[in-house]
């Protein structure tokens, strides 16, 4: 097959074609090599998704601690979370820890 006969075929006219060469070169360009090609676009989309679910999961943190600062604004629940996760007291009063059986094998779990 000369180069003569190769001229003749269909698909290499088409394939030769500079409106076509310059096309696939563009796109080419466009999708691997250029500072704004389709690779970079892709690996930005997914930053955005994870930048999209991390923002919606502090906004739900916001949320609760918004709802924890106006419980602590009354006394009464402030009381309680300095009796019950710090173990504070009043000066005339006693406390008493109560473990039941199986939080103290947990610990034991936790500590091995």
């Amino acid at each position: 097959m000369g180069l003569k006969e190769l001229r003749k075929k269909k698909w290499f006219k088409i394939m030769t074609n500079t409106y076509i060469l310059v096309l696939t070169i563009f796109v080419i360009w466009m999708a691997f090599f250029d500072t704004n090609s389709l690779m970079i676009h892709l690996e930005l989309e997914s930053e955005i998704d994870k930048l999209e679910k991390e923002k919606e999961f502090l906004k739900s943190e916001i949320s609760k601690d918004k709802e924890i600062l106006k419980k602590m604004s009354d006394e009464k629940e402030l009381e309680k979370l300095a009796r019950e996760k710090y173990y504070m007291k009043k000066d005339n009063e006693e406390i008493f820890l109560i473990e039941y059986e199986d939080s103290l094998k947990n610990k034991q779990d936790e500590k091995h």
